[in-house]
């Protein structure tokens, strides 16, 4: 992609399901040639659905636009000469296997990859890393939320721990994963190495407890859920209107005023129990109370706007469609079309060398022949490598399909 920021970066991703898959697309937006590289039997998430659209589950497609698609049985001898093939001219190398599979299958990092390819970056995506009393366990999102606290301070306090509804541990670590590549590359600029980077969804979790786990190492407390509520700021919660829900975010005294302005209570402003922050926070339950009363008589679409533009954050509790057709969404183009495909746009914009959603998720296995003889097959290794189901294409697989039909 000619003029993106990553152009002339290549990643082979050897990753499955979310963590890595969603860091190597947010690489691939941004202009990185990403070569994803999947067992015989397809990534996983492929057949997490419904729903499915062209022989792709959305949660397959939320992850692996932009990317082209290899089939490798790398537990073959002929599958790993293949992918050290790939990395003779790549980057980048992310994967997710436990850790110790690699060297399993002689592809460690010490003993071959730094050694044939000392400029490489490999970023390891695992669940507890290699070390310590949890190493090497298999990390999955909502086993890390429960084992990190996460839980325990999410959902309505009388109800009990709540798994997140997205799965932010993944998320957060392919972007934590993202970050770290990045700043390997930038420093192989000076140094002229790769080097070896581990990003364990533990690690990631418990990076992401803020601001429990620093109120909670400054005063020794236990965190517990507050619901909609914030734990450090009132009023900070979700409140009802006469049409529907809005969120109040009000972090200041200034911000206070004008909200109590608007909603024709200017006196509650200058009440002693609410006069700051502090004071707010312990008179919630009374401050809740009126701000009750004073919002059931508004409507919440308008009353968004005019906050808004009074300068007090808020905003209308939407459903996931209302969001994705909100006219703010649009503009910003945050939903994007591709040949079919229909996903989120790409939040961070870049004024001169931006990035796009180019192609659609690749079929499974549909660039295998492609990549195979930009690196130098030939069409009888080819079919030899596939009649020995060292690799599969969609060439080979609808062939099959079709001699069965």
């Amino acid at each position: 992609m000619i003029g993106a920021p990553l152009t002339g970066i290549r990643v082979v991703d050897l990753s499955r399901v979310l963590g890595g898959p969603y860091c190597t697309q947010v690489l691939a937006d941004y202009g990185a040639e990403v070569i994803k590289v999947e067992p015989p039997q397809g990534d996983e998430t492929r057949g997490w659905g419904p729903p499915f659209s062209n022989d792709l589950s959305a949660y397959f497609s939320g992850a692996n636009r932009n990317k082209r698609s290899i089939a490798i049985d790398i537990g073959k001898p002929d599958g790993r000469e293949i992918v050290l093939k790939l990395l003779e001219g790549a980057d980048v190398l992310v994967h997710n296997f436990k850790s110790g599979a690699l060297e399993k299958w002689g592809l460690g990092y010490a003993e071959v990859l730094e050694r044939r390819f000392p400029q490489l970056v490999l970023c390891h995506v695992t669940g507890f890393g290699a070390d310590g009393p949890l190493g090497g366990f298999p990390g999955y999102d909502a086993v890390v939320q429960a084992m990190t606290g996460l839980m325990s301070i999410n959902g309505d306090p009388k109800n009990g721990p709540v798994r997140m509804g997205t799965p932010i541990v993944d998320i957060g670590t392919g972007l934590i994963a993202c970050n770290a590549i990045l700043a390997a590359l930038i420093e192989r600029g000076r140094s002229g190495l790769g080097q070896e980077i581990e990003v364990p969804l533990y690690d990631c979790a418990i990076s992401m407890l803020h601001p429990q786990a620093a109120n909670t190492l400054m005063s020794g407390k236990v965190p517990v859920a507050t619901g909609n509520g914030h734990p450090n700021i009132v009023p900070y919660d979700m409140f009802e209107t006469r049409t529907g829900k809005i969120y109040l975010a009000v972090g200041n005294n200034g911000q206070f005023a004008k909200l109590c302005k608007v909603l024709e209570r200017p006196d509650v402003a200058q009440d002693p129990r609410f006069m700051d922050n502090a004071a707010r926070i312990a008179h919630r339950e009374e401050l809740g109370t009126i701000l009750a009363q004073c919002l059931s008589r508004f409507d919440a679409e308008d009353l968004e706007r005019l906050l808004l533009n009074t300068g007090v954050p808020a905003g209308v509790v939407r459903t996931v469609c209302d969001a994705l057709s909100h006219p703010h969404t649009v503009h910003r183009n945050m939903v994007v079309y591709a040949e079919g495909y229909s996903g989120t746009g790409i939040p961070a914009k870049f004024g001169r060398t931006p990035g796009a959603v180019r192609t659609p998720p690749p079929g499974f296995g549909q660039h295998s022949r492609n990549i195979l003889e930009e690196m130098g097959y030939s069409e009888a290794h080819i079919v030899e490598l596939e009649e020995r189901a060292i690799v599969v294409s969609t060439e080979q697989r609808d062939g099959e399909l079709a001699r069965r039909g």
